[in-house]
């Protein structure tokens, strides 16, 4: 071996030198060496010494900063010999490099003594490339991969800029001077783009980035060779992170350098059609996330794989939906360009069978919303989709719907401008939002409540604001909307007055009959108010033992249900209770449920103070002193006065307290003496809500005398209108002084009924009202003069007016003559004044004869041709209507005969298609209300059938909506009374109530209709099984109990009786018994399932249309020509018998599947919300109603 040379002024290294002197020498060693140049062999002298430097006992030796001297020097060494080092040995060169990158490890701390000296070593390494001699190396890979790995490891925060730089100087030349770049650097590199690494070691993510951008040129082919080898061919090795974060990757690469992406990205399209969902999941979460990024152009650069993209939205897979759709969100919000696109499949996904997906749609546009107002508010398309989904099957999906149709709303409120495609979308979201109030589910109504108090009108508003709001609303909503609305706050109403109830029972002693009622209490709050009743009678009694041991909670409770509280008092109170109750987190069952019956119970949206501010806006429009709140509402000051004045009534019924103050009664006075003819009715009907929940003569005793004189004035000299609402305003409101205003009054009609008198048609009105209101006070005075001025003077007096004054069949009320309108007024005061007395028979036989006359002649009682076509038609309607209202009432309501009442069904098929549309109407408005003893007898339904052959296709679907809801509001009637103790009691009244009877009643209607003349016309059979179809298709296919065996026993039993009405007529009982082999035949052929299971009540005949056979008469004879006879299905396994504790339950049937995905709300129809009629509490008693005609077993 060559002798060592040393430079000037060093002394030997050796390895007998202790540590501190081997330290001293090294470092006047590497001083020295850090001073010498590369000039071209100059140094050959000193080769013995740098191979020496690098023999392993100083390479491996304990002390750490001989180890770091020695690589000073040889990195020194390897700088001043460049590009030649002295190391020839590959092993040797191996062990070297691998004891620099072990060096650099020192570079992790900048605070370390030493870290100057490592910052050298790197300094130097990076200057010269020296790494560079390592391309020579076999396992260069190796080495580099070693070195990667340690700089990706010990980049830190404290790292200057500087440091960072020559890092990058060391590694990027390894990229782009070497010949091969191997997949395990690739993994090196990469695996700090991708999780956990980017999130753990950030620094490291940044310096990886950098170094891609740096070496993207080099690196392109071998990312691009990469991904083929995973995305084309599907290899991978496992040993290899980055194999396992394909996606990832790609994402990360695109964000750092999407260069090297060029070719790889339209590889992707191939995974999107995988047929592996996991690679299609991947493919779309991955592409989803970059196509959305903000500033990306990759759907324009890469069109094939964007239409690729689309086409996920309609994956197999409901996962892969899903994940589409919840990225619509950023498309929408980032890339107007792309909105058509995701509108489209955004169209498609509303109607996806699978529910998760429908609410990811509906959850992607509210979150663009919110994000973004102006991207879904400028297209109404967006917000039609949401439209939809507010009519879902999942609750879920309509909650999320309605709650951002609702924001969007409340934008619109609070902002000065928005979009033309919002205000043409505001104009349908309130009404929209209001018409969730006809779902049938309770979760549906509570949110609408919830909504209508933050979002419609928000109670957060000042009064004057919030009042101005509430007028917009109600003076902008549909008819339907707006009957929604008096719904919501009728059923609120009722809410707070049974918790009321619930509430005081916790002041009085807790007897066992105070604790009996408290149990009925929170069962009847819980079934009927609050969803999940189970769990809410739970978290009921636990609130009331709550409310026991802290008063100030029942004080508090006390305070909300207090009529006169006012909003604020309301709000702040609300607050203070949920404030007691734990929690307000998801979790906390108990506190959520009280907040819900509070949000129902808390008046949060009317009080005096804005009560007072309402009434000046009305009285404004209605003066026509300020028209500002009209142009607010944008609507004419006309019909702003017209829903401002029909509002008070409505709120006068629910917030009675707030009116009685005398600010507030003085303006209302002030307006009834107003010209204005169309004022009056509506004050007098608020004033009549207002003495039904306190008698204005005590209320308000210094108005009072003033208020008598105007309603007197209006009941004797009004309109009819007026009248009608004066008479009422002062029956309530005079409870002491009854009898002598009214007699004065009776004193006043004695001149005015007169065909002569200018006020004839209002004292009709009046006298009506009066005998309907007060029928004991005046009997004899009242018969005598509807007898002598009503039937003699006006029904049935002979004259009259000219077959000529009008034209056409129909014609508005207004265009009658005026002693038709006198009749049309006289048959209803008949009606009123049968519905007063209630018993009187003899006069309710009396009556009939006459109204049935009235029908029969089709309205020319006297049949003397001189009254208009348009004239009768309005009369026979009238006298069909008041027997319809008759009727309601038991006892003179139990008069009519069965050929008064097939008569007057005819009034179904009338002529003149207004008759039809109006009768039918009154019909079911008679059958709707008051279930089960304030409405229709079930006889009435069976005139439904009728409607079967309506040509008329809006009046037969108008029909057909009124028989669904009274059927279905027959069945929640029966639901209810058959849950609890009184079963037996309940079972005895369903023959009077269950929907299924109808069948008894519509088979002898359609038997005794005009149109059916013989039993074996087949068009006219054909037409009599459309009509029997009818009535039967919401029995058979929207029933969960049908019971095939109950309808084939009722139709058996009829067929074994004759017609009560003609039963000597052979042609009138073939026509009857053909009726019924008809309606078996539809029964047998539209019927799923075929169960003879015993039925909750029997097949009872009326006998007031069936007469009964001996007992020994069979009927088996079918009445069908053959081309209409049935021949029974060949089912014996369907057809089961099974007694009542059977098990065995009906097959649901398929339903269609068009729409399947929406629900079926209930018609607006249903909900019939008259004003007038608003007192009238729903009946929820077992009153058993009497039977109109004795049915037979």
């Amino acid at each position: 071996m060559a002798e060592i040379v040393y430079p000037q002024g060093c002394r030997p290294i050796t390895d007998d030198l202790g540590p501190d002197e081997l330290v001293r020498r090294l470092k006047a060693l590497a001083h020295t060496l850090q001073g010498l140049g590369q000039d071209e062999g100059m140094y050959q002298q000193y080769i013995p010494l740098a191979l020496h430097l690098a023999d392993e006992f100083f390479l491996t030796h304990p002390s750490r900063d001989v180890q770091l001297l020695i690589a000073c020097c040889i990195a020194d060494v390897l700088r001043v010999y460049a590009p030649e080092a002295p190391y020839k040995d590959q092993d040797q060169v191996k062990t070297i490099f691998l004891f620099l990158i072990n060096q650099l490890q020192g570079l992790r701390d900048p605070k370390d003594p030493a870290f100057k000296r490592y910052f050298y070593l790197l300094e130097n390494l990076a200057y010269v490339k020296s790494f560079n001699m390592c391309f020579e190396l076999e396992d260069c890979q190796e080495i580099f991969c070693a070195l990667f790995s340690l700089m990706f490891k010990i980049v830190n925060t404290e790292h200057s800029s500087k440091v960072k730089s020559f890092m990058l100087d060391v590694l990027c030349p390894l990229i782009t001077e070497s010949d091969v770049v191997s997949n395990e650097l690739l993994n090196v590199i990469l695996m700090n783009l991708v999780e956990p690494n980017k999130r753990e070691h950030k620094h490291a993510y940044s310096l990886a980035k950098e170094l891609i951008i740096k070496t993207s040129e080099t690196l392109e082919p071998y990312i691009q060779a990469f991904f083929n080898h995973v995305l084309i061919l599907g290899k991978e090795e496992k040993n290899l992170v980055i194999f396992s974060k394909v996606y990832e990757l790609i994402y990360e690469l695109n964000q750092c350098c999407p260069s090297v992406l060029l070719s790889v990205l339209p590889q992707l399209e191939c995974k999107l059609k995988s047929a592996q969902f996991q690679e299609r999941l991947s493919a779309v979460a991955l592409l989803a996330r970059m196509f959305s990024e903000p500033g990306s152009e990759l759907a324009k650069q890469y069109p094939a794989l964007w239409r690729a993209f689309l086409g996920r939205f309609n994956d197999i897979s409901v996962q892969i939906r899903i994940k589409c759709v919840q990225y619509c969100m950023h498309f929408l919000v980032h890339h107007p360009d792309l909105r058509k696109d995701i509108t489209e499949t955004l169209k498609m996904r509303q109607h996806d069978s699978h529910e998760q997906v429908r609410y990811e749609v509906v959850m992607a546009i509210i979150a663009t919303a919110q994000r973004d107002f102006e991207a879904v508010a400028e297209s109404e398309d967006l917000l039609h989709f949401v439209r939809e989904r507010t009519l879902d099957k999942k609750f879920k999906i309509r909650k999320e719907a309605m709650s951002g149709l609702a924001m969007i709303y409340k934008k619109f409120l609070t902002e000065d401008s928005v979009p033309p495609a919002t205000e043409r979308a505001v104009q349908w979201i309130k009404d929209k939002i209001l018409h969730g109030y006809y779902m049938t589910a309770l979760e549906d109504r509570l949110l609408v409540e919830r909504l209508l108090n933050t979002s419609l009108v928000p109670y957060t508003l000042p009064a004057p604001v919030r009042m101005k709001k509430l007028f917009y609303l109600m003076s902008n909503v549909d008819d339907n909307a707006t009957k929604a609305f008096i719904e919501l706050q009728k059923h609120q109403l009722a809410v707070r007055r049974t918790v009321a109830e619930w509430i005081d029972l916790h002041r009085k002693p807790p007897t066992p009959a105070v604790q009996k009622e408290m149990i009925a209490k929170v069962l009847h709050i819980s079934s009927k108010f609050l969803p999940e009743s189970v769990k809410a009678q739970e978290f009921l009694n636990k609130f009331s033992s709550h409310m026991k041991k802290a008063p100030e909670l029942l004080q508090g409770m006390e305070t909300i249900l207090s009529p006169n509280v006012s909003c604020e008092v309301c709000v702040r109170t609300t607050s203070n209770v949920l404030k007691k109750l734990g929690q307000p987190v998801m979790t906390n069952l108990y506190y959520n449920t009280v907040k819900m019956l509070l949000e129902r119970v808390s008046s949060v949206m009317v009080d005096h103070d804005s009560l007072l501010i309402l009434v000046g806006f009305v009285e404004g429009a209605v003066r026509g002193t300020d028209s500002s709140i009209a142009e607010e509402c944008g609507i004419d000051i006309k019909k702003a006065a017209e829903r401002g004045l029909k509002l008070l009534v409505m709120l006068s019924f629910v917030f009675p307290a707030h009116f009685l103050h005398e600010d507030v009664l003085s303006r209302l006075t002030s307006l009834l003496e107003m010209d204005d003819e169309t004022v009056a009715p509506h004050i007098l009907a608020a004033l009549t809500f207002l003495g039904k929940y306190r008698p204005l003569s005590e209320a308000c005793p210094t108005l009072f005398p003033k208020l008598i004189i105007l309603c007197k004035a209006y009941a004797e000299v009004g309109t009819p209108k007026q009248a009608k609402n004066a008479v009422r305003c002062l029956f309530v409101n005079v409870p002491e002084q009854r009898a002598q205003i009214f007699t004065e009054i009776l004193e006043t009609l004695k001149s005015t009924l007169s065909p002569h008198s200018e006020h004839y048609r209002t004292a009709i009105v009046t006298l009506g009202h009066i005998a309907h209101n007060l029928p004991e006070d005046f009997p004899v005075i009242i018969k005598n003069i509807v007898s002598r001025k009503i039937v003699k003077e006006l029904l049935v007096r002979e004259g009259g007016g000219s077959s000529n004054t009008l034209d056409g069949g129909w014609c508005d009320e207004e265009d009658l003559p005026e002693e038709t309108r006198c009749k049309l007024e006289g048959l209803k005061c008949m009606a009123r004044w049968l519905l007063g007395l209630k018993k009187d028979e003899l006069s309710a036989q009396k009556t009939f004869r006459m109204l049935n006359a009235f029908i029969v002649h089709k309205g020319d009682l006297l049949q003397q041709k001189r009254v208009s076509a348009a004239e009768m038609a309005h009369l026979r309607l009238a006298a069909g209507a008041a027997m319809l209202k008759i009727c309601e009432q038991k006892g003179v309501g139990d008069q009519f005969t069965a050929d008064q009442f097939y008569n007057l069904s005819h009034l179904m098929v009338d002529d003149v298609p207004e008759v039809r549309e109006a009768f039918a109407a009154k019909l079911h408005k008679g059958l709707s209300k008051g279930i089960p003893n304030k409405c229709l007898p079930l006889d009435f339904m069976g005139m439904y059938a009728l409607a079967g052959r309506e040509p008329d296709k809006r009046i037969r679907g108008l029909v057909r909506q009124y028989m669904l809801a009274d059927v279905v509001r027959r069945r929640e009637y029966v639901r209810t009374i058959t849950v609890g103790t009184k079963v037996e009691k309940a079972v005895s009244q369903l023959p009077h109530i269950l929907p299924d009877y109808m069948m008894v009643f519509a088979v002898p209607v359609l038997a005794h209709d005009p149109a059916f003349v013989a039993y074996d016309n087949v068009p006219q059979l054909r037409m009599v099984k459309q009509c029997l179809w009818f009535v039967l298709e919401p029995l058979i296919t929207r029933n969960d109990f049908y019971c095939y065996g109950f309808y084939k026993s009722l139709v058996e039993r009829m067929k074994m009786h004759k017609d009560a009405l003609n039963e000597m007529d052979d042609a009138m009982n073939y026509k009857l018994w053909a009726t019924c082999d008809l309606a078996m035949s539809v029964i047998w052929t539209r019927s799923t399932t075929f169960e003879l299971r015993d039925f909750p009540s029997d097949a009872r005949i009326p006998t007031m249309y069936f007469a009964p056979q001996p007992d020994y008469f069979v009927n088996t004879r079918v009445f069908l020509p053959p081309e209409l006879q049935f021949q029974p299905k060949k089912q014996p396994a369907a057809v089961t018998e099974i007694n009542s504790r059977g098990k065995k339950r009906r097959v649901a049937e398929e339903k269609d599947s068009t729409n399947a995905n929406d629900v079926e709300p209930s018609e607006a129809s249903d909900t019939q919300i008259l004003l007038p009629c608003l007192e009238q509490p729903p009946e929820t008693d077992l009153e058993e109603p009497l039977a109109k005609r004795v049915m037979s077993d």
